[in-house]
């Protein structure tokens, strides 16, 4: 993180970068002005409520997939607040109507099922649907909501007889950190399938998955797709929810080299766990950047990061450096805002990395939380 002396965070800290923020936020501002949509912050990629003025300073509201998320959108950001589940519990529904102003159905049967609750709450919240355009955009089966068997969105062949009276809007979203190339063609198959529909609706939502603030990212396209999409609705209000557009490239975790052993190779063990701290590593699976450092055998150091955790299978990756590591180093993996944060865990009592903010521009770091027993504590019985 530039500016950042490295040895100022405690560790673990995810530390996010307010100068990289703000950038986000310009380049996403301008799609808003320039095609004239409204843009959602998903709290599923970030939930970080300590900087929720700064985005909601410049975002339309929050997207939420829980009860949870719908009170914190509603009650820390403010403005709109869009809600969405494969399937609701009646009382998790209830939750959720008392803070969207938006709430998406995944089924025909769920929205029949409550109907006399949406009724209730008809007069300050509208209702859509989430549909599968049955095009998959996305580099890998299991991220893809239109693969096979998927209990994500409802096809064209369901609505067969279905009345629509309620339903203001319809929802889409089927892109993973794709190009507009990617959104241009699915909107192809979503107006072929759903085009006819529209005319009676208020609102589309295109979901995220878009890579908007990513170094590259045809933004030209995108406006294109977009303005011309509400050239032919212009009675649509149109959303997009990316939610690692907004800190895409905008957070680090800091560590500390805590042991260096031997086995088949040198291994660091950090005080960062893949498991506890960064699972997307062992789920998705990736190996994360890191400051300083390249894969193997770009750098005559080579070592294998790994968690400090009881798991055999607590590590990060290979990677190599220009100097040798040594016990008490700081390390920063980079592009940690995402789906970090909101996917810790306590896993062996492991100490929940702490939050923090640095502007590069003033040189304030900001400690915002630290985390230690209770938290680990209060969440069992």
């Amino acid at each position: 993180m530039k500016n950042l002396d490295p040895k100022i965070p405690p560790t673990p800290c995810f530390v996010v970068d307010l100068a990289a923020l703000r950038r986000n936020l310009e380049i996403l501002n301008d799609v808003r002005r320039r095609a004239g949509v409204k843009i959602l912050l998903a709290q599923k990629a970030f939930s970080m409520f300590a900087v929720y003025p700064m985005i909601s300073a410049v975002l339309d509201g929050t997207c939420a997939s829980s009860p949870h998320e719908a009170r914190l959108g509603r009650e820390e950001f403010g403005k709109e607040t869009h809600g969405f589940a494969a399937a609701y519990s009646e009382s998790d529904l209830r939750e959720m109507l008392r803070y969207c102003t938006t709430v998406v159905f995944n089924s025909f049967s769920q929205w029949r099922r409550f109907r006399a609750i949406t009724a209730e709450a008809a007069d300050r919240v509208k209702f859509g649907l989430r549909v599968n355009p049955e095009h998959g955009e996305a580099v890998r089966e299991i991220y893809s909501p239109c693969a096979p068997k998927s209990r994500l969105g409802i096809k064209r062949a369901a609505f067969a007889g279905e009345p629509l009276d309620g339903i203001s809007g319809l929802h889409f979203h089927t892109l993973c950190e794709q190009d507009s190339d990617a959104l241009e063609r699915t909107m192809e198959a979503f107006e072929a399938r759903f085009g006819d529909l529209l005319g009676g609706m208020q609102w589309v939502n295109f979901g995220g998955g878009h890579h908007i603030t990513r170094p590259g990212y045809d933004i030209e396209r995108l406006v294109r797709i977009l303005t011309e999409f509400r050239a032919r609705y212009p009675h649509l209000t149109v959303y997009l929810e990316p939610g690692e557009a907004v800190v895409l490239n905008a957070g680090s975790l800091f560590g500390t080299v805590l042991d260096i052993v031997h086995n088949d190779g040198e291994i660091a063990v950090l005080d960062v766990s893949a498991e506890a701290h960064m699972p997307d590593v062992i789920e998705m699976p990736y190996t994360p950047p890191l400051a300083g450092a390249d894969e193997p055998g770009v750098h005559p150091y080579e070592y294998c990061l790994a968690g400090h955790s009881c798991l055999a299978g607590d590590v990060i990756g290979d990677y190599s450096f220009p100097a040798p590591l040594n016990v008490g180093d700081r390390v920063e993996f980079l592009d940690m805002a995402l789906y970090t944060m909101v996917k810790t865990n306590t896993f062996n009592g492991l100490a929940l990395p702490s939050i923090a903010t640095f502007d590069p521009d003033t040189g304030e770091f900001k400690l915002i939380k630290s985390f230690g027993y209770e938290d680990f504590k209060n969440r069992l019985s």
